[in-house]
């Protein structure tokens, strides 16, 4: 766990209240609609023919005999953070997910403004949360154990990946973007003790400052940069067996190189 100064709502999430605020107002509905899905890791609406297919690189020296473990996918989650809302007792203020009511999730922002503005609309709508509810942080593999859990999370993406990923994805799609846009580039897997890293970042502008490093393509780097979603990657992390080469993916917290990442988590 993670010291925020505050406690940490994972501290009592099996008390988990359910505090409806049905109506979250139109910016927060909209967004809901055109840019989120709920956090369900084994269902998901998209399916790339080959989502980061290139990252496979078959070890023949080793039988894949088993899944990769929850751990595991949780581990390669390990210190990116997002944001929701807790009241007093350290429980998740949970959200309708049904005009009646009858489902709640809770709800994880990507950025820390837009919990701020669901604090907001959670003591507007709730009069009696006022001044006790705040925002606090949770760190996407903690996010992930709940998941194991069974507890249900909606996610709330950055609108300027949503926005970098549909750019992205323009010249072979049409529509909108389903999930949380994850971005990763063959020039940037690299090996470290004998250990395959295969970087996914969370930030179109981290993985173009990389390359920009990385390579001598000058403006032209995006056409190296493959677009997915986080819900897909990890269903495909799941149901990947060892030694397939999903087990190395490691998830960039935002604002960060991988290789200042992978120094801080093998430290």
């Amino acid at each position: 766990m993670e010291s925020c100064g505050h406690s940490n709502p994972l501290i009592s999430f099996s008390r988990f209240i359910h505090q409806h605020c049905v109506r979250l107002g139109a910016e927060f509905s909209t967004r809901f609609d055109n840019s989120t899905k709920q956090l369900t890791l084994h269902q998901s609406h998209s399916s790339p023919q080959s989502l980061f297919s290139s990252i496979l690189q078959p070890k023949h020296a080793l039988a894949a005999t088993s899944t990769l473990t929850s751990n595991h996918v949780a581990n390669s989650l390990t210190g990116t953070k997002v944001y929701t809302v807790s009241n007093s007792n350290n429980e998740f203020v949970l959200i309708s997910d049904a005009p009646d009511g009858a489902k709640s999730i809770g709800l994880l922002c990507f950025r820390q403004q837009d919990a701020e503005a669901f604090l907001s609309q959670v003591r507007l709508r709730k009069g009696e949360l006022r001044g006790k509810a705040r925002v606090v942080p949770i760190t996407l593999d903690q996010v992930y154990m709940l998941k194991v859990e069974g507890i249900a999370f909606r996610f709330l993406p950055d609108p300027i990946q949503i926005k970098n990923a549909l750019e992205l994805r323009a010249a072979s799609s049409k529509g909108g973007f389903d999930g949380v846009p994850v971005f990763q580039s063959d020039l940037l897997v690299v090996k470290k003790k004998n250990k395959r890293y295969c970087p996914v970042y969370f930030s179109k502008e981290d993985i173009e400052k990389e390359l920009s490093l990385v390579s001598r393509r000058g403006p032209g780097v995006s056409q190296h940069i493959m677009v997915g979603s986080l819900e897909d990657v990890l269903k495909k992390m799941e149901m990947s067996e060892r030694n397939s080469g999903w087990e190395d993916l490691i998830f960039i917290p935002p604002g960060k190189s991988h290789s200042q990442h992978i120094q801080e988590i093998d430290a």
